[in-house]
């Protein structure tokens, strides 16, 4: 709880902080124009770090290999575009260290090793009747499937399993 308010309220207020610092140092429209040009250069990086990764998660599986380092990096620059997308100097920073590719694997490492370790749980969905009714109602690791079920009684013509017609 107190991340969320960190990041919710306590963030917003420090990049409001430092813009308007920055905006008395060297001025109101610089600052906007530093900021504009800052978030252009930060969607260049974006998009060509973004295309790299994906070129070598189709690689890895084109080869029949997991692509777990390049998910982690994928998942670590949709972060450092979330970062950048709201203004400021400090998410920007951030986002630019993610983007680059020595420190993103400084924060991909331990990722990585705490998703093999199995350290983050998930919950399952479930629905009772309806897509409204949806509700949590079991966990699972990456090496744990769920997969009980109730058998089908479908059909016997029909491929697909859906239930026999009313008479």
């Amino acid at each position: 709880m107190a991340l969320v308010v960190l990041l919710l309220v306590v963030a917003p207020l420090v990049e409001l902080y430092v813009i308007i610092q920055v905006a008395h140092v060297i001025g109101g429209w610089q600052t906007i124009a530093l900021l504009v040009v800052e978030s252009m250069v930060g969607a260049w990086l974006l998009k060509r770090q973004g295309l790299s990764v994906l070129a070598r998660i189709g690689d890895a599986v084109d080869h029949g290999r997991m692509p777990g380092k390049e998910l982690v990096d994928g998942l670590l620059i949709i972060v450092a575009g979330a970062l950048m997308l709201a203004p400021g100097f400090i998410g920007d920073v951030v986002g630019y260290l993610l983007l680059l590719p020595p420190t993103r694997a400084l924060v991909r490492a331990p990722l990585m090793k705490r998703f093999a370790k199995g350290g983050w749980v998930g919950q399952a969905f479930s629905s009772s009747g309806g897509g409204a009714g949806a509700r949590f109602v079991g966990s699972f690791r990456a090496d744990a499937y769920d997969v009980t079920g109730h058998e089908a009684t479908g059909r016997p013509d029909d491929p697909v399993g859906r239930p026999p017609l009313a008479p």
